[in-house]
């Protein structure tokens, strides 16, 4: 059993994770950025880019989504990507500097017929030398199988907030059935890419709850985003109290100490993030950000404006074709001293 491995815990308790919420901010920081060091290279970013393949008409209930059927946001519908679009698509990301290609499709959860379209784009993916995630909804065990088979490399299903309010913010599908999803993903062995959104008007209680959730799985995912909440007219939660910038950090940086291995990825809500609130949230441990001025539905910061910030941190794109943060060295020489 390796370093890494010895340093996750499933056993985490919401009382011990609010603590950590509780900290001095300085401390909190202080204490996320010992623990990204012991397993990354804290100068750099894994980057992905996200595609929605398929949008609008989902029949869920989600709240915060502009792709469902129940709000009226002005959405336009689009049916499946023809192939070549896609592979279009995967080649520009590539030539930008993308690792990873994640395509998203606004279902409850594929038929076996739209399966059979999505692993066909799949394929054209892996061709152009990419990482592949898919987010289209529930999966059963069987299809889970068949994109495995396929090649899929990650799969991404969020909890997206606590079970207490997850209620709150869906009625369509139960937080069981994420975790059902979840279950299925891991058992035909692909890599879990799994977080929640900040800011969807829950308490501080509730972003421990989630991150109790995720770190305590029987393995944590692979990947984590942190989506700050896009607050889209014509959804319910648009108009909801934004959450305090400092405890996004926060949440970033008790994230990373729970999830030591995971990659932490600030997804959603960066178009209307400050460069110093980025700033904040690769100190606190964040090292993954979507690339490209389109996420699904919603903005994102402008590659240039992307390429300006990591240089005027010094940050570097991951240069590694197939990431393991579990499998990397730590970065001893790198290692920040516990104060005597």
């Amino acid at each position: 059993m390796t370093d890494q491995q010895l340093s996750t815990r499933h056993d985490w308790t919401r009382d011990e994770t609010e603590a950590l919420f509780e900290l001095p901010f300085s401390d909190l920081i202080f204490r996320a950025q010992q623990i990204h060091r012991e397993h990354f290279d804290p100068n750099e970013v894994q980057i992905s880019t996200l595609l929605s393949i398929k949008t609008g008409r989902c029949p869920e209930d989600c709240k915060y989504c502009p792709q469902s059927v129940r709000w009226n946001t002005g959405l336009a519908d689009a049916e499946l990507m023809p192939l070549e679009e896609v592979r279009q698509a995967a080649r520009k990301a590539r030539a930008s500097g993308a690792e990873r290609f994640c395509m998203g499709a606004a279902w409850r959860r594929p038929k076996d017929r739209q399966l059979d379209q999505v692993i066909a784009l799949l394929e054209v993916v892996r061709e152009e030398g990419l990482e592949t995630c898919l987010t289209l909804g529930m999966l059963t065990g069987e299809q889970a199988q068949r994109l495995k088979q396929a090649g899929l490399d990650y799969y991404n299903h969020n909890l997206d907030t606590s079970p207490e309010h997850y209620k709150e913010i869906i009625s369509t599908r139960t937080y069981e059935d994420r975790l059902e999803t979840l279950q299925h993903v891991r058992s035909a062995g692909m890599k879990v890419c799994c977080g929640g959104i900040i800011g969807m008007g829950e308490s501080r209680r509730d972003r421990s709850a989630l991150l109790v959730e995720l770190a305590n799985l029987p393995e944590h995912p692979q990947s984590v985003p942190i989506n700050r909440l896009v607050q889209v007219p014509g959804t319910p939660l648009d108009g909801t109290e934004p959450i305090d910038p400092l405890d996004f950090v926060r949440t970033i940086a008790v994230a990373r100490i729970m999830l030591p291995t995971s990659r932490v990825r600030l997804s959603a809500g960066r178009e209307d993030m400050s460069d110093e609130l980025q700033a904040l949230c690769f100190m606190a441990g964040a090292n993954s950000i979507f690339y490209g001025d389109k996420l699904l539905t919603t903005g994102n910061p402008d590659t240039a404006a992307d390429d300006a910030l990591l240089a005027r941190l010094g940050i570097n794109r991951n240069k590694s074709p197939s990431p393991d943060p579990v499998a990397q060295p730590k970065h001893e020489s790198q290692s920040v001293p516990t104060p005597g």
